[in-house]
């Protein structure tokens, strides 16, 4: 580790080009400008959009890059007009900003910010880099560019925590947790004695199934093909599970059949596989049923059955779970401060940041729900 003029000499995982082995590279990381902070990364971990944006995600905009959107980390140097965060403060990078006056913020309809929006252009919102490696500029996944030593994140997207968090937990609610808990509060609003399917069961698929119980669904049905995840379905406050591969029915139908034949009030997909979305939306009620779409497909149209949505049903897409980074993560980080979720059940594997190509091995593992990758 070396620094020359502000400059942080580091070591990060890059991605030279689409569907490329990541290489642990020696990187420069600039100071902060105006309105930035670095941060020195403590923990991150692996969502599958990582996974999915190395092999070509529309969500992903070019390389060389610096992969990485969920993960931990302490205020490392402060830019100027920072106001609301200091050296040594421990902060959760996140995708999502939150200026609290522009006209969607003020909505109370989405968590879209207008003025910190959702990038993936690869670069902050000047459109620069704050990175580079062997001479060439790299981009920041998100802006949040977490598998890396040090990485620089405008403040609008850094929410300020606990410092007794635990590392590993404090991780997995920069996105994937929180996504689907926040899938569950915020865009279906689930109600107290309703039905819910949830389509994956990973960290997205088992946080819409801690905030439906939370919310009082009297039955919550996962859906998975990896037989393993019933009983991390089950810690979370899963009623009913569904292994598609047990039958020649459509998953949707199978769903049905637990739902008095009508369907589920509610259905989260999360796992981007395109026809699970036609099945999210007939499973479930005619009229009234409500779909979430959370998981990030390969592929930016995807079809689905018209006449599911004909029928009454709605079709809704979601980034981060409809969460607002100041006013609602800072409620989700609160409730994984005081132990509220089994977050314990997410943890399977952790690698070192020098390990980082072990980890896509590790997620191929029946085992594997989060890899947290040891900075």
């Amino acid at each position: 580790m070396s620094t020359s003029q502000g400059v942080i000499t580091c070591k990060a995982a890059v991605c030279w080009g689409l569907g490329m082995t990541l290489k642990l590279e020696e990187i420069q990381v600039d100071p902060p400008k105006s309105g930035e902070v670095r941060v020195k990364m403590l923990c991150a971990s692996i969502c599958h959009t990582d996974v999915s944006g190395i092999q070509g995600s529309p969500y992903v905009n070019g390389f060389p890059l610096v992969p990485g959107h969920e993960g931990v980390g302490v205020v490392e140097t402060v830019g100027d007009e920072v106001k609301n965060l200091k050296e040594g403060d421990m902060v959760i990078p996140t995708y999502i900003g939150e200026c609290g006056h522009c006209r969607n913020c003020v909505s109370g309809k989405t968590n879209l910010c207008l003025t910190y929006p959702f990038r993936i252009t690869g670069f902050m919102p000047d459109n620069t880099s704050r990175m580079s490696c062997r001479g060439k500029k790299l981009k920041h996944t998100w802006t949040c560019a977490t598998w890396s030593e040090y990485t620089v994140v405008n403040a609008n997207y850094l929410l300020k925590v606990d410092p007794g968090i635990n590392l590993a937990h404090a991780s997995f609610i920069s996105c994937g947790f929180s996504t689907g808990y926040g899938a569950a509060w915020k865009e279906a609003q689930v109600e107290s004695g309703s039905s819910v399917a949830v389509f994956g069961l990973g960290a997205v698929g088992l946080g819409a199934i801690s905030g439906a119980k939370m919310l009082g669904a009297t039955k919550i049905i996962g859906i998975d093909t990896n037989e393993m995840k019933r009983e991390k379905g089950k810690a979370f406050g899963m009623t009913d599970f569904i292994n598609p591969q047990d039958s020649d029915k459509p998953p949707s139908e199978l769903v049905k059949e637990l739902s008095d034949g009508f369907g589920v009030d509610y259905s989260f997909e999360c796992t981007g596989v395109p026809s699970l979305i036609s099945e999210s939306l007939a499973a479930t009620k005619m009229g009234t049923g409500k779909a979430i779409s959370i998981g990030a497909p390969n592929e930016p149209i995807v079809p689905f059955n018209h006449t599911t949505i004909l029928a009454g049903r709605t079709l809704k897409g979601s980034v981060f779970g409809g969460l607002k980074t100041m006013s609602d993560l800072s409620i989700v980080a609160d409730k994984c401060q005081k132990e509220e979720f089994p977050l314990q059940e997410l943890f399977t594997h952790e690698v070192p940041l020098t390990d980082i190509s072990k980890a896509f091995d590790l997620l191929k593992e029946p085992n594997c729900v989060k890899v947290v990758i040891k900075i």
